[in-house]
């Protein structure tokens, strides 16, 4: 007979495509939990037939109410919960975060039991700077919103994933295009299937592949970094700080200069003491 699973709420990667990457582990707790916690049952019931686990579900979503989640935290002193989402690993742009937090507030035990990611597989196959990145999620649907979100994070020196639909992928990559520059960029697609591929090349190329030609199943955007910087020099730091000083303390403008010239804030407000006399 096996071991009881630990009482609390454990947080399950499953595959995004292909079953042969569920964890031994991940497969054992989902045979063990005393109930399931599932985005769509009809899912998540298809991968519990594949591995014999025959444990309860019950449907959690971004729609379940706080009630329900009371009521799911109320068990977790007694009772092993397992929590997945339809594909991947739970609360990275699913449902699941509430859950955790009131779960931690009660004093329940969290578990992980990590495995397949999406994002985190597109970006190893972009072959774009993977130190610093940034997962964007899902961007607004409406133009001026996603365009207000993109402008958010054009300046950020990092690799940007997000996910998009297929009707939507050549708008989406339009409004890329638009904001950020003709930057690198990758599409991946299908990840872990038979038909898994990653399309590289600019934001405009990829715009252009995809316009009017939208690709079946669930997809990954991958945007490389700004292209560094040349250092400012000492003219266009003194322009820049005698428009900003005609409205701003010196402390103020070297502030605002330092960070649009991505100069060192000290040598900036040095600077602007100096045109400030």
């Amino acid at each position: 007979m096996q071991d009881k699973l630990p009482s609390g709420l454990h947080i399950v990667a499953t595959p995004i495509g292909n079953l042969g990457d569920l964890s031994p582990r991940a497969a054992d707790t989902l045979k063990r939990a005393d109930r399931i916690l599932a985005e769509d049952t009809r899912v998540t019931g298809k991968l519990l037939a594949h591995i014999g686990a025959t444990a309860p579900m019950s449907r959690y979503d971004d729609h379940s109410s706080e009630a329900e989640r009371v009521r799911i935290v109320a068990t977790l002193g007694e009772q092993a919960i397992a929590l997945v989402s339809d594909a991947g690993t739970p609360l990275i742009s699913d449902p699941g975060y509430k859950l955790v937090r009131a779960a931690r507030v009660a004093g329940h035990a969290v578990h992980t039991v990590p495995g397949a990611s999406a994002a985190i597989a597109a970006l190893t196959l972009a072959g774009l700077p993977t130190d610093r990145f940034l997962f964007l999620g899902f961007l607004p649907s409406k133009p001026k919103a996603r365009a207000d979100a993109i402008s958010e994070v054009g300046g950020i020196r990092a690799t940007l994933v997000l996910y998009e639909s297929g009707p939507r992928l050549g708008d989406t990559l339009d409004a890329l295009a638009d904001t950020l520059g003709d930057r690198d960029g990758a599409v991946a697609r299908e990840l872990t299937k038979l038909h898994e591929e990653c399309v590289t090349g600019t934001l405009s190329e990829l715009a252009g592949r995809y316009a009017g030609a939208p690709p079946k199943g669930e997809i990954v955007i991958v945007v490389g970094p700004p292209a560094e910087r040349e250092a400012a020099s000492d003219d266009e730091l003194d322009a820049a700080l005698d428009r900003a000083l005609k409205t701003s303390s010196p402390s103020r403008a070297a502030a605002e200069v330092a960070e649009q010239l991505s100069v060192p804030r000290k040598r900036a407000y040095a600077r602007a003491l100096e045109r400030s006399r």
